[in-house]
């Protein structure tokens, strides 16, 4: 576990990184700690523009990166917007981390993983570069497909379908302002095996 030193034993998430290692300095006895800073990859965007079926498709797919939905760790207790869902993210931050020490990167899926709620993680200096991919599509087929999802997924609600056009068009107006850039891709037309192949190919051109 990279948080707790090797030397006086102290848990600490805010270590100092030395790039030229790169090294994991303990700010308690200042023990260095070898570890791998590998990039995270990113899928976020609006319920309904196609996250879960390429994250479920690209698996067995793309051996270069460790594929993974945020939501398999989601409880009611993360849920805190105010705070920017900061347990959650530190949580996948972390876990990443250490899934990268076996030498694949983490690719996680999840709606609201965008900058303003990653980049101030304490976790996130255990990064290289983090890459940031939004799917997207026209509102009126978000709203198709939102309708059209099973009861249990709760997505049918006015209010829901509400909150997630006005996300869909953050996305379109607001990403490219965003630090780091968003990368944007649009899956309103095509069918979903042109969409998983136009992510598996973002993924090899970063890696």
């Amino acid at each position: 576990m990279i948080n707790v030193c090797h030397n006086c034993g102290q848990y600490r998430a805010d270590k100092i990184i030395d790039p030229k290692g790169p090294f994991a300095i303990c700010p308690v006895c200042q023990h260095p700690h070898s570890f791998r800073q590998l990039p995270l990859f990113i899928v976020c965007g609006p319920s309904g523009a196609g996250k879960s079926t390429v994250c479920e498709r690209l698996v067995g797919k793309v051996a270069e990166v460790v594929v993974l939905d945020a939501d398999i760790l989601w409880r009611p207790e993360f849920n805190k917007p105010d705070d920017h869902y900061r347990d959650f993210f530190e949580a996948w931050l972390r876990l990443g981390k250490n899934i990268g020490q076996s030498g694949r990167p983490l690719m996680l899926f999840n709606a609201g993983a965008i900058p303003d709620n990653i980049e101030p993680c304490i976790e996130r200096r255990y990064y290289g570069e983090i890459y940031y991919l939004a799917l997207i599509c026209d509102d009126e087929v978000l709203v198709k497909r939102l309708k059209q999802r099973p009861g249990w997924r709760q997505s049918q609600d006015e209010g829901f379908i509400a909150k997630q056009i006005e996300f869909n068009r953050w996305f379109r107006e607001s990403s490219g302002k965003a630090a780091p850039k968003i990368t944007m891709l649009d899956t309103t037309d095509g069918p979903i095996s042109r969409t998983v192949e136009q992510v598996a190919t973002w993924i090899r051109e970063k890696v």
